[in-house]
């Protein structure tokens, strides 16, 4: 046993191997991945990290909700888990990074404490969360855990009822296991996960490390502007009521003003469909697929508020009807203090510089607000890359990440002396 936890590092070279072994489940051939949630990759996948949970002499656990963990008991009796980890599901033909990352890092994290023999004020445990993507639902192990999850999502999931279900009967799961996989609260400790930023940020500062101090909260409507078919050829422009401008209209002005007025946070259309949808007919509907994200509550409360009145306005303008359709919503989850403070002395102990940023993406994190403590670590991605095969970090930035998950780890589950 080595004198000074504070010394104790990761062994990189093992973390590769098992990393590269498991980016050829599902590998495209491009250098990404495609393993969506409960697809024959995404099992393999996890078959293939019990079999290495096992080989590594830690305990298999999986739960109601088909999350599969390791689990090394090295805590004071009866202790709660401090939770490590990600999600080996992909998005369709995605990249080989995001998740996969995470759950490495948490496994090697258990295997070098186990080889060091440390005991800690808590058990420590490296989980693969079902379904953080939204294939089906998005955030579905970490909500069933958490306990958030009820029926209504899984009987009208973003993904389809139909393909939840089999998906579900392949993985061996099924509603009622869902909704039966809570944890009691006293049984977590914290939660900490490493992750790749997604983002350009780190890159472009020449940082090691992002300490995230917030996710970003995300909501989304299907606005619908409600205008009148006629003939493309013989109605003059200005008696048209199209609903195509409508909604173009606000899809730019949209961005002009989050821009303008709340740098903080972003706009987008996902999706734009006409009706009737032919060549010579003025559109008599313009679907529209918003989604918008915020750092903060308050600001979130105001951009809901001041999109929804531009949408207004830009129908208002074209003589058109809207109609919002409210599709789900995500408040802002902060960081807990001390986890940022965890992760911040652990970055100082190993040399590496760090900034604070929010984070742009939901991740299994925000489940557990209100629960237990939480924290994350981004480490750079190349270019930003991110849900896409050329998604790229350094492997030197994969291990500065996982030794402060390490040391994170070993900062918030000691015990003092």
């Amino acid at each position: 046993m080595i004198d000074k936890l504070d010394d104790l590092r990761i062994d990189a070279d093992r973390m590769l191997r098992s990393f590269n072994e498991l980016a050829q489940i599902g590998a495209t051939g491009d250098g990404g991945v495609d393993r969506p949630t409960f697809s024959g990759a995404h099992l393999s996948a996890r078959s293939w990290f019990r079999d290495q949970i096992e080989k590594a002499g830690l305990e298999f656990h999986t739960d109601g909700a088909g999350n599969h963990s390791a689990f090394l008991a090295c805590g004071l009796k009866d202790s709660p888990s401090l939770l490590l980890g990600s999600h080996l599901d992909s998005v369709p033909k995605g990249g080989r990074f995001d998740g996969a990352l995470g759950v490495m890092a948490a496994f090697e994290v258990l295997r070098t404490v186990k080889d060091e023999g440390s005991r800690l004020k808590f058990n420590l445990e490296a989980i693969d969360f079902t379904d953080e993507e939204g294939t089906l639902v998005g955030l579905l192990g970490s909500g069933a855990m958490a306990g958030h999850l009820s029926r209504d999502p899984l009987q009208s999931p973003r993904g389809g009822r139909q393909a939840l279900a089999e998906g579900l009967q392949r993985a061996g799961l099924s509603d009622e296991s869902m909704l039966a996989a809570r944890r009691n609260k006293g049984s977590l400790a914290g939660y900490f996960e490493l992750h790749i930023e997604q983002g350009k940020r780190l890159e472009r500062m020449g940082i090691d490390i992002g300490i995230v101090s917030a996710i970003v909260g995300i909501c989304s409507y299907r606005l619908t502007f409600i205008g009148r078919a006629d003939h493309a050829g013989t109605t003059t422009m200005e008696d048209r009521r199209d609903a195509s401008l409508g909604a173009s209209a606000f899809t730019l002005a949209a961005r002009e003003m989050v821009m303008k007025e709340h740098p903080d946070c972003v706009v987008n259309v996902g999706r734009m469909e006409f009706t009737p949808g032919a060549f010579n007919i003025i559109p008599a509907g313009a679907e529209v697929w918003l989604e918008f994200r915020a750092p903060d509550e308050d600001e979130f409360t105001r951009l809901d508020s001041a999109l929804n009145q531009c949408a207004q306005k830009e129908a208002r303008r074209f003589g058109l009807d809207l109609k919002a359709d409210f599709l789900g919503r995500h408040s802002p989850t902060p960081m807990s203090a001390g986890s940022q403070q965890d992760i911040t002395e652990a970055c100082e102990s190993l040399k590496l510089t760090h900034t604070s940023l929010v984070s742009g993406a939901g991740h299994d994190g925000q489940s557990f607000a209100g629960i237990c403590p939480i924290g994350m670590i981004f480490v750079p991605s190349k270019d930003g890359a991110s849900h896409a095969p050329r998604e790229f970090t350094k492997w030197e930035d994969c291990v500065n990440g996982t030794n402060v998950l390490l040391q994170t780890a070993l900062r918030f589950a000691r015990i003092e002396p």
